[in-house]
């Protein structure tokens, strides 16, 4: 009675020339719609779990065992009830509830008519037994532990009722013994489908929370595949694919990538001087400060140590120059707290940093490798230079002619 998630539903696949007469006479049982298929097929199984207590009700009936009047009405009731439910759903009506399935009450329902077969049964009604214990299966899918137990009592007072009404009549053939050791049967049946109910619960809701803790398992892994877990910036591989993967881009058109190389000024003295947790302090205020900076088409990543590379995609060297000068100007700005000393660089216990930059325009068909060198070198420049300066790697007239650059 209860339903699979719609990922575990399989679509039906179309059948090629029309469907067959079968198929057709499913559909309009059935429907179409992957769910309700599956919501109607549960409601046909519990169906067919009545039909087979009615025959064995009419068998008993046959036999003598059973009065026919009361086994007539129960019949009638019964099957007109899974006609509701089954009307219910195939209308979509359930749709509107909480449980579309109308698991809950189908077991409900199901109990009451077990309990009533147990009453009119007469010497058959130890047959009830079993069948209460595949309604109960019927559940474990689809009750919550507290639906569960909240059914289990409710069982237990339609069979006492049912008992009750049984002793009441005290019918030919009668046995308050055969009663006791049917009531102790229908607790012993209660009691371990509803703890099999709660471990099966349990089970499944531990294998939730497994399948969560792997997803972000698998998450944090992924992240640190690709990023930096200092700065949360990529990490040099990731980067090194992206940057390849443009550079197939910008060989197929005319749009001009730069590559810039970025390298805090001074690092190893901060490190030395104030200690490692002010030089992570450093390189992630420094990240924080570039990706203030740049635009969301651009890509900043961690190099290594002090190192990073920027790579601005179709932006021509004049706009380049530009976006990295406001790069260095706001990490000039910077001040980071620092933990211990006074040193060269400390100013009332914060940090200022400078930054130098190199930058080049990659050439077509050439290999990124090789703007990534020509932008090294552009950075050994400022770095002679004297540091906390932009630097851009010399263009030959025939580069500035193949990205469309005037100079």
């Amino acid at each position: 009675m209860s339903e699979p998630p719609l990922s575990q539903v399989p679509a039906r696949p179309p059948y090629p020339g029309g469907a067959p007469l079968g198929s057709r006479l499913l559909d309009a049982l059935l429907t179409t719609e992957p769910r309700q298929r599956i919501r109607l097929a549960m409601a046909g199984l519990a169906a067919l779990l009545m039909a087979c207590c009615i025959t064995a009700m009419h068998i008993a009936v046959g036999a003598g065992l059973a009065q026919p009047g009361p086994v007539r009405i129960w019949t009638a009731l019964s099957a007109g009830g899974l006609l509701v439910v089954y009307a219910l759903i195939r209308s979509g009506i359930s749709q509107r509830w909480s449980d579309p399935s109308l698991t809950l009450p189908q077991i409900v329902y199901a109990i009451a008519c077990n309990a009533a077969a147990y009453a009119i049964g007469g010497q058959a009604r130890g047959i009830a037994l079993p069948i209460l214990a595949v309604i109960l299966m019927f559940g474990m899918f689809g009750l919550s532990t507290r639906q569960m137990f909240g059914v289990m009592l409710y069982a237990m007072a339609a069979f006492g009722l049912a008992t009750v009404s049984v002793e009441l009549r005290d019918e030919p053939g009668h046995s308050s013994g055969l009663s006791v050791a049917y009531g102790i049967m229908t607790a012993v049946v209660l009691l371990g489908s509803t703890f099999l109910t709660t471990r099966l619960q349990a089970t499944r809701e531990d294998l939730r929370r497994q399948k969560h803790d792997l997803a972000r398992a698998l998450e944090h892994i992924r992240e640190l595949a690709t990023h930096d877990e200092l700065t949360g910036l990529l990490n040099r591989r990731h980067m090194l694919e992206l940057m390849r993967l443009e550079q197939r881009r910008v060989s197929r058109s005319d749009f001009p990538l730069v590559i810039a190389l970025l390298d805090v000024d001074h690092f190893k003295a901060v490190n030395d001087t104030h200690g490692h947790a002010a030089g992570d302090r450093v390189l992630q205020a420094f990240a924080q400060a570039v990706r203030r900076c740049v635009r969301d088409g651009d890509v900043i990543s961690r190099w290594g140590g002090e190192e990073f590379v920027l790579m601005l995609c179709n932006t021509p060297p004049e706009a380049a120059r530009a976006l990295l000068e406001r790069v260095r100007e706001a990490v000039a700005a910077l001040s980071v707290p620092a933990d211990r000393g006074d040193g060269a660089g400390a100013s009332a216990g914060h940090l200022r940093i400078t930054v130098s930059i190199g930058f080049a325009l990659h050439r077509p068909r050439h290999p990124i490798e090789e703007t990534l060198e020509r932008a090294d070198r552009a950075l050994y420049a400022a770095k002679l230079g004297g540091r906390n300066r932009t630097v851009e790697e010399a263009l030959d007239p025939d580069t500035m002619e193949a990205c469309k650059i005037r100079p």
